[in-house]
């Protein structure tokens, strides 16, 4: 039961960071880079977490 919740979190946490990422890139200037840089952020953190068990 608890994995199935941390995947669902998982999941909801990567749609919002490419969510973050896409309408960042709609326009160009400070506020939309530091939105892109948090979507890309929180998919390194996806990331990480994913390889911690391999390392």
């Amino acid at each position: 039961m608890k994995a199935n919740v941390l995947v669902v979190i998982k999941i909801v946490v990567f749609i919002n960071c490419l969510a973050l990422i896409i309408i960042g890139q709609k326009t160009a200037g400070k506020l939309e880079l530091g939105i892109m840089l948090i979507g890309l952020a929180g998919l390194l953190g996806l990331l990480y977490d994913y390889n911690r068990k391999y390392i």
